[in-house]
């Protein structure tokens, strides 16, 4: 035994040694060390050249680096230490005071579950319906007062429809009988169905209460106040005596002077055809061309000459679906949101004159977003399928014009937009361009002088009379559909380019219009082929296009005379130019 104590003390001793020797090895290394590290460092530093000296430099700031980063790593671990436990002690208490949060809601629900008992047992007469309690929450099927009876079926429920049965059955069942088959189950299963006959009366009874309130609180909101306002104003509106002699000439003669005079804006004859004749062809126009043209303006002054000032609605760039346009349902406040646009289409179905809503920088955003569906529903071959939905359902107090929460697009409204082609603006697509009638100016008129001129009231209605009474008086003449023909076979031939259907019921509609204000059959064929056919060159291979201009330009020529076509060749001549 004393060999091996005398073993372990050796054994003991050594490893003590050794952790004293390690320990005192580490503070030398890292604390006293370091008199002995620049003892050295300066004895050699004066017998080092150049290189040597910067060497030596740099091994001892690597030396003081050593335990600096070490040094450093420790605290850094001790302060995230503290932080993780003091955020421990946090969570903690965040815990407890999550815990104490959800008893109070319980609490709280368990009190209204009281209440709602309470109103509904009030309602049911003398039979009781059960408190559920919190417990209901974790319940898959709500509480009703079906399934809440039929839960208690242990006996409780049977007994308490018995003793009902009982008392209001009085002396036709003694409450002391014995029935049939001694269970009292056939009792039970009476009173039971008295109880449910009961409460669903009850439910009933609700329910009805809540469907009338619902509907008395639907007729004290209006949910469309501008629309409101508009029905007010035309409750007691007088119709203008309007003008049912005047001709298209006339007409379009009259908005110069009458502009020139009152508004002293100045445009040329050929501008107004090209607008009138527009409006009879499309019920989109697009006003294109540089700044300072008057695009705006066109509109605007054309709306006042006809008694009825357009309504501007000026287009964001944040403009992304119909709401911008339309507005939207606020379930909060049960009010809808109107726009200024939805209220010029509404009123436009008591004006008897058109209605210009114009579009100001149309393409600041997508128009295909914005736009999207007013674009589908006057594509729509019936007049009567032109209606936009805003509510899925009607209400009591809802715009006397409006149907099932639908508006209708009337016939007598036009869609001007006007578009500066720049880098802040979006390209308008072929599928815009094709359904819209595009209006170019890009110069200006000179001024002049004239007598003062009055506004002309025109009824929407005698309009489009005057529209169909030139296509029967200036029908397309049978010379230039076969010209027109032609040029449709060589543009398919060269370049896989034709009229489409929807381009050809325009040019019938345009070029009558445009003759009986004045103008002549090829300047209309002119500008429909320079504006809706030649246009889509834009969109093909640059190269193909550049090539084969000239060659078109000389087919022209041969066909429509030199001097025939003078748009449509201009139009050519800046696209070979620009590519």
């Amino acid at each position: 035994m004393s060999g091996f104590l005398k073993f372990a003390f050796e054994v003991l001793s050594q490893v003590v040694y050794n952790l004293v020797a390690w320990l005192a090895a580490f503070v030398k290394l890292f604390i006293t060390g370091w008199a002995e590290y620049f003892t050295i460092f300066f004895t050699y530093f004066k017998t080092l050249d150049i290189i040597g000296k910067v060497l030596s430099v740099l091994l001892m700031l690597l030396l003081i680096a050593i335990p600096v980063l070490i040094l450093v790593i420790l605290i850094r671990h001790l302060i995230l230490k503290h932080q993780l436990k003091a955020d421990q002690v946090d969570n903690a208490v965040l815990y407890k005071e999550i815990g104490r949060l959800n008893k109070q809601v319980l609490s709280l629900m368990d009190e209204k579950n009281r209440i709602l008992a309470l109103k509904v047992n009030a309602m049911g007469g003398t039979e009781r319906i059960p408190y559920v309690g919190a417990s209901a929450l974790t319940d898959d099927v709500l509480p009703t007062v079906g399934n809440v009876t039929a839960k208690r079926a242990d006996g409780s429920v049977a007994e308490a429809g018995a003793a009902s049965a009982s008392s209001a059955a009085g002396n036709v069942i003694p409450g002391n009988v014995t029935v049939i088959g001694g269970d009292g189950s056939l009792a039970a299963a009476a009173a039971s169905a008295a109880l449910g006959e009961t409460a669903a009366a009850a439910v009933e009874a609700v329910e009805n209460a809540k469907a009338k309130a619902e509907a008395d609180e639907k007729k004290k909101v209006i949910r469309f106040p501008k629309l409101a306002l508009v029905d007010a104003r035309y409750a007691v509106f007088q119709y203008p005596a309007y003008d049912n002699e005047i001709s298209l000439e006339g007409f379009a003669e009259g908005y110069r002077l009458f502009a020139a005079s009152q508004l002293h804006l100045y445009y040329t004859p050929e501008i107004i055809r090209r607008f009138i004749a527009g409006m009879a062809s499309s019920k989109i126009l697009i006003l294109e061309g540089i700044s300072g043209t008057g695009k705006t303006s066109l509109p605007y002054s054309i709306s006042r000459y006809m008694g009825n000032p357009a309504t501007m609605v000026s287009v964001q760039p944040s403009f992304r679906d119909r709401t911008e346009l339309l507005g939207y349902f606020n379930e909060f406040s049960k009010r809808f949101n109107e726009t200024e646009f939805l209220r010029a289409l509404y009123e436009a179905g008591y004006r008897q004159d058109p209605t210009l809503i114009v579009l100001d920088e149309m393409n600041l955003a997508r128009i295909e977003y914005y736009f999207a569906e007013m674009l589908s529903v006057l594509e729509m071959p019936s007049k009567e399928e032109w209606v936009l939905d805003l509510v899925p359902t009607a209400w009591a107090g809802d715009p006397k014009l409006m149907e099932g929460g639908k508006i209708h697009v009337t016939d007598t409204t036009w869609f001007i937009g006007t578009a500066n082609n720049d880098d802040s603006t979006f390209t308008i697509t072929d599928k815009v361009y094709d359904r819209a009638m595009p209006i170019e100016l890009n110069d200006r008129a000179d001024a002049f002088e004239c007598e003062l001129h009055e506004p002309c009231y025109i009824r929407a209605g005698y309009l489009q009379e005057l529209f169909v009474r030139a296509r029967e008086e200036h029908p397309v003449s049978d010379e230039m559909i076969e010209k027109m023909t032609r040029l449709d076979s060589y543009l398919a031939t060269r370049f896989k380019l034709s009229f489409g259907n929807r381009i050809m019921k325009q040019l019938y509609d345009f070029i009558p219009v445009y003759v009986a204000c004045g103008g002549t059959e090829l300047g209309g064929m002119d500008y429909i082929i320079a504006r809706k056919v030649l246009k889509k060159f834009e969109s093909m291979n640059v190269s193909f296009v550049r090539d084969e201009i000239t060659g078109l330009i000389d087919y022209m020529d041969k066909t429509f005379g030199k001097n025939g076509m003078p748009d449509s060749k201009a139009y050519l001549e800046r696209i070979q130019q620009l590519y």
